[in-house]
């Protein structure tokens, strides 16, 4: 990093001569009256001759400083730049915004990061040009356009890893002393602000999204309702058998309509918060046990049994304790319906070695014996609505938002899903979490 100049530097210097000399020409004739004066005192009164001599070379100086060289003086001052480095002050102030900003010199050189910006970009260094980390071209060329003494400009900035952050990075101008109205000189320095965008740019995502997709899954159920409202209320009107058939599949539509619509607002939540909230420290045999006490009456009712493979020690990981829950209970309820034929499904648990740091990954699978999904579909699992076999979804109450909600949640918790499967094989659903401590 480069040092900041002191008051004997060329610079420093140079700037402070070339003030001076634009302070003497615009008070020239101030001084030109007041070696007159002296000299006409000498010619009346008893002063030294040494006095009398430096008011004749005052004089003398002053009305060869024309209004012209005043003018140039001035030019020459503003080619030197008032100071390589921004003041104390001008730190002071840049610290305190809570957004990541650099104060930028003339020829693009880094000259102070506040601390925010340190942690977004900690490999750009102060004294160095901003050119050698963001080599962006609309970036460069907004910055080169303020640096002549262009408006303000905005650009937009994208960071894709390790999660996608939006931002707004502006540039401005800083003049140390404020132009004249026909004083056009460049800034001193230029201010780069970076504008968090992220949260809205998911909500308007969030919205738009679900505006596609509510409005594709909702106009079958919608368009059910109302041809059975209508038939109730016209040919069926006195038909007691088809008055209760048609109020039984109106009621599964609403359910289906409600489903999917809680479904929709538990995704979007999880989208707008892609980092956890209030995590703790959860034991995730406890959790799995929970898990399946609760879909005991539907491993009764198709006739699936449960079985439970997991480690004697308790397998500890950080996490938000409903969302887990989220998360095994929708894969073990996919297992349940979607495996039936197998007559079981099975959770199992295991502790992966210790990496290079120390830590050490629990793995939990849940695997059923049923059909088995074939190769193409498996990538796209995941996807919002994205189903294998429509009818059969929806046969089994399926919302096809279930494994977007858990990928969401596990990519939240920093953990993996990997999805194994043989058509006739049945399938694996794989969660990988970190534990909590070290083994």
């Amino acid at each position: 990093m480069s040092e900041q100049p002191s008051d004997n530097s060329p610079v420093f210097l140079s700037s402070r001569l070339q003030e001076a000399r634009v302070r003497l020409s615009q008070g020239r004739w101030m001084i030109g009256v007041s070696a007159l004066v002296v000299l006409g005192l000498g010619q009346v009164g008893d002063i030294s001759w040494l006095v009398l001599c430096i008011a004749f070379v005052a004089l003398v100086s002053t009305l060869m400083l024309t209004p012209r060289h005043a003018h140039l003086a001035k030019i020459s001052s503003r080619l030197v730049p008032q100071s390589v480095w921004p003041d104390t002050r001008i730190k002071a102030t840049v610290e305190a915004l809570p957004e990541p900003c650099f104060i930028i010199g003339p020829k693009g050189i880094v000259r102070f990061i506040n601390t925010a910006g340190r942690k977004m970009f900690p490999s750009v260094e102060e004294g160095e040009p901003l050119s050698f980390k963001l080599r962006l071209p609309d970036f460069l060329d907004a910055l080169a356009r303020v640096t002549k003494g262009g408006e303000a400009e905005a650009v937009d900035y994208v960071e894709r890893l390790p999660v996608a952050r939006y931002f707004l990075a502006t540039f401005a101008g800083i003049h140390l002393k404020p132009p004249g109205r026909r004083d056009k000189r460049p800034p001193d320095f230029v201010l780069l602000a970076f504008h968090d965008q992220t949260e809205q740019r998911r909500v308007e995502q969030m919205r738009g999204d679900f505006i596609a997709n509510a409005s594709h899954e909702l106009r079958t159920p919608l368009a059910s309702l109302s041809g059975f409202v209508e038939t109730l209320k016209g040919p069926a009107k006195d038909d007691q058998e088809a008055r209760d058939r048609f109020l039984d599949i109106m009621s599964n539509q609403a359910e289906r309509m409600s489903r999917l619509i809680d479904d929709l607002l538990s995704l979007s939540r999880i989208e707008m918060k892609p980092t956890m909230g209030d995590a703790e420290d959860l034991d995730l045999k406890t959790l799995i046990c929970q898990v399946g006490d609760t879909l005991a009456p539907q491993l009764d009712t198709l006739n699936v049994r449960l079985e439970l493979d997991l480690p004697e020690r308790p397998i500890i990981v950080r996490g938000v304790h409903d969302e887990l829950i989220q998360v095994f209970s929708n894969l073990t309820e996919n297992a349940i319906k979607y495996g039936q034929s197998g007559g079981r499904v099975r959770i199992s648990g295991l502790i992966e070695q210790k990496h290079s740091d120390g830590k050490a990954n629990a793995v939990i699978s849940v695997r059923d014996w049923g059909p088995g999904i074939a190769e193409e579909h498996l990538p796209r699992l995941t996807e919002r609505f994205y189903r294998v076999d429509v009818e059969a979804s929806r046969a089994n109450k399926g919302t096809g938002l279930g494994l977007a909600i858990v990928k969401h949640i596990i990519g939240r918790h920093g953990g993996r899903l990997m999805i194994r499967s043989e058509p006739g094989q049945g399938a694996s659903f794989d969660v990988t979490l970190e534990l909590s401590e070290s083994l």
